[in-house]
């Protein structure tokens, strides 16, 4: 069974996709460390629902980037972690990480990359007018929502409404992120 580690900043709906899928059989997989750089944040309860380890910390009490990803990197290889799944980590990764699991970590962004990078991704694209909405999984490298894309999914969307835009795209986004970890650990 693989052992999966899930970094989120915010309310861990896609880690809560990736553990159910992971507990229902549909993932020959485990999540074994939740990481969280936001004390408080909601993906910390629900990890502790599904009895996943969790490492929160505060960027601020590190003196560098580097500091805190060395301690992120010593957890990961202590839990015996295979692949890395960013879901909503809204934090740069640095160089250290990258060295350590470059390769092995992926990300969900709610856009079809490369259009509307960075954190606003879905604000942006109904700015813009767009008609055709989308998620993007890809791996990450040390450019911005860069790395090569490993999955892409689409829907059409012609209203001005936020809140159920993001319904739309959380909608397609958990189960192309489950199905693509999927694919990657039977490439394995």
């Amino acid at each position: 069974m693989h052992r999966i580690a899930v970094f989120a900043s915010g309310e861990g709906t896609n880690f809560e996709a990736i553990a159910g899928a992971c507990e229902q059989g549909v993932l020959d997989a485990r999540v074994v460390l939740a990481v969280c750089d936001r004390p408080g944040a909601r993906v910390v309860g629900r990890a502790a629902a599904h009895g996943v380890e969790t490492f929160v910390f505060s960027p601020k009490a590190y003196s560098s980037k580097a500091d805190f990803e060395r301690e992120i990197v010593a957890r990961l290889d202590a839990a015996g972690v295979e692949l890395v799944c960013l879901a909503g980590y809204m934090r740069i990764v640095g160089d250290t990480l990258l060295e350590a699991y470059g390769g092995r970590i992926v990300n969900v962004h709610p856009s079809l990359l490369p259009a509307f990078r960075g954190a606003h991704a879905i604000e942006q694209a109904l700015d813009y007018g767009v008609k055709v909405f989308g998620v993007t999984i890809h791996r990450v490298d040390a450019t911005l929502d860069g790395g090569p894309i490993l999955a892409q999914r689409a829907f059409a969307y012609e209203g001005r409404d936020l809140g159920e835009l993001e319904r739309l795209v959380h909608e397609t986004e958990y189960p192309l992120y489950v199905e693509t970890i999927g694919k990657l650990l039977e490439d394995e």
